[in-house]
């Protein structure tokens, strides 16, 4: 449930971390694309990507649907869907939004609606999920990667022990699935929301990346500006610094390698 001492904010974004969230966006993009296959994305269908981020699962997906069929992305950072926009086509289009008001389109507007790692950075899911009831048609179909807090990320663990060992406080972390959801309040969510046929899997991904900086940036991207946020400049230096002694006990020679843990969450509108 929502950490009420967590604050997220959307406004310490930036075009440089934006920039960097699609330079290393390609996890993510991975992680969609298994999001996708269940969902079985058909020709001519219409599909919303709430978060889209920088578009570009967004675009694999209007690969997917056609000619025929047609891709909305949103997101409410704007330096995102800047970048977002020179992916459009004619299938194809971005706009700045947000999951918790989709005002804009019509009921039953979507067969297909998903969520590629949003949800964890939303609290007030219910309205997210009774939206997209809304907008999609009947039989309409929904997925989700969330993170699931009985499950942390390794890399997550790892930050932790780094603060710790700077002599700082822990407790003071406010990003990185402050509000993920555990399987049993998914499920009750779908139904307080009218979906049925509600499944979902917990999934271990093993994330490859090339330094600790790397990992560093695409953590600070990822979170919009949130990533240590809190923490004095100094204080985030001497983090940073264990953190990288830390990854580097999982270098392989194929680069850092850490587990990441995301739950997989599919339902469907009824008929």
């Amino acid at each position: 449930m929502p950490d009420p001492i967590a604050v997220i904010s959307l406004q310490q974004d930036t075009p440089e971390l934006a920039r960097a969230y699609e330079q290393l966006g390609v996890i993510q993009f991975n992680h969609g694309k298994l999001l996708l296959e269940p969902l079985a994305l058909r020709s001519g269908e219409r599909v919303l990507d709430v978060g889209t981020g920088t578009g570009r699962l967004a675009e694999f997906a209007a690969h997917l649907v056609g000619p025929k069929g047609h891709v909305v992305g949103i997101d409410p950072l704007e330096s995102r869907i800047a970048i977002a926009r020179l992916r459009q086509s004619t299938n194809l289009v971005f706009d700045t939004g947000r999951a918790e008001d989709l005002s804009r389109f019509a009921a039953g507007e979507f067969d297909v609606i998903y969520f590629n790692s949003v949800l964890h950075w939303i609290a007030d899911k219910r309205t997210v999920l009774a939206e997209a009831q809304r907008v999609l048609r009947p039989g309409g179909r929904i997925g989700l990667t969330i993170q699931d807090p009985t499950a942390p990320h390794q890399s997550r663990l790892l930050l932790r022990r780094a603060v710790a060992e700077s002599g700082l406080d822990a407790g003071r972390l406010t990003a990185h699935g402050v509000h993920a959801a555990t399987d049993d309040e998914l499920r009750a969510l779908f139904d307080q929301t009218g979906f049925v046929d509600y499944r979902s899997e917990l999934r271990t991904l093993v994330e490859t990346h090339g330094s600790a900086d790397e990992l560093l940036g695409w953590s600070e991207s990822s979170a919009f500006g949130n990533f240590l946020d809190g923490f004095s400049y100094a204080e985030g230096k001497r983090i940073r610094a264990a953190f990288a002694e830390l990854v580097e006990a999982h270098r392989t020679p194929e680069g850092l390698k850490l587990a990441r843990y995301l739950r997989y969450a599919f339902a469907r509108k009824p008929d």
